[in-house]
């Protein structure tokens, strides 16, 4: 228990505050056995680096919607739930992953969850480069089964709007779990009929919005994450490139 305590409270900066804190406060005194008031506020009370804080909310808000896109279209694939505990073994490690997935099971079993708010207080403690990686990682547990259904896509855009992330921005995230011939114009945010000098010039706006180093405040494990972002778009202007001999 004292492990499972301090990985909850080592900077949970925002997350003991406002709609998260109520969900994770229900979350661990219904669904964790022994988990009592005094663990909480042991936890409440944990200090750690700034950064561990970022993360660790980072952390929290990923199992939140990642709950809400797997239970989207009326059931529970488990091979979503293993996407989504294999990811957080790779960026944490396993015993954080452990901690973690007890929390992400009381989550998928609470229905009273309202995402609205919970992107709200996301919204105003985190980076646009934080939120569209959340979007990214959402992506990917819908297409985790094979394919993206329409529930997932809609619920993804709902929070999408909720943490203020453009229709655009949206698409392009979309487009890189999609295999089609507009795929790669999607990813650039750009038309097919865009000139060449115009390719470039988005090709170097999107490699600045999606560089890994955006999500450094999260730490290393992060920006590994955000790495197949930026390899997306790289592979977007290359395919490119190709078809236009440029």
């Amino acid at each position: 228990m004292g492990n499972f305590v301090k990985w909850l409270g080592a900077g949970l900066g925002f997350t003991f505050g406002g709609p998260i804190g109520s969900v994770l406060g229900y979350v661990v005194g219904s669904f964790i056995d022994g988990f009592t008031s005094a663990d909480v506020e042991r936890a409440r009370t944990y200090k750690t680096s700034s950064r561990n804080a970022q993360s660790g909310d980072f952390e929290i808000s990923l199992l939140l919607l990642s709950a809400t896109v797997i239970k989207s279209d009326g059931k529970i694939d488990q091979r979503e739930l293993n996407y989504v505990r294999s990811h957080f073994k790779s960026m944490y490690g396993e015993e954080r992953a452990s901690h973690a997935f007890k929390l992400f099971k009381g989550f998928i079993k609470n229905n009273n969850i309202s995402t609205r708010q919970v992107c709200l207080q996301i919204r105003q403690n985190m980076t646009h480069a934080s939120r569209l990686q959340l979007i990214h990682f959402l992506f990917g547990i819908a297409k985790s089964d094979g394919i993206v259904t329409e529930p997932e896509v809609n619920t993804i855009k709902t929070i999408a709007s909720y943490l203020y992330i453009s229709q655009q921005d949206f698409e392009s995230i979309k487009a890189m779990f999609y295999d089609s011939s507009e795929s790669s114009y999607t990813i650039l945010e750009i038309e097919k009929s865009a000139t060449n000098d115009e390719v470039k010039k988005a090709y170097r706006k999107m490699v600045k919005k999606y560089h890994p180093d955006k999500l450094q405040h999260l730490g290393d494990e992060h920006v590994k994450g955000a790495e197949e972002k930026f390899k997306q778009v790289q592979k977007a202007y290359e395919q490119i490139q190709k078809e236009r001999g440029i």
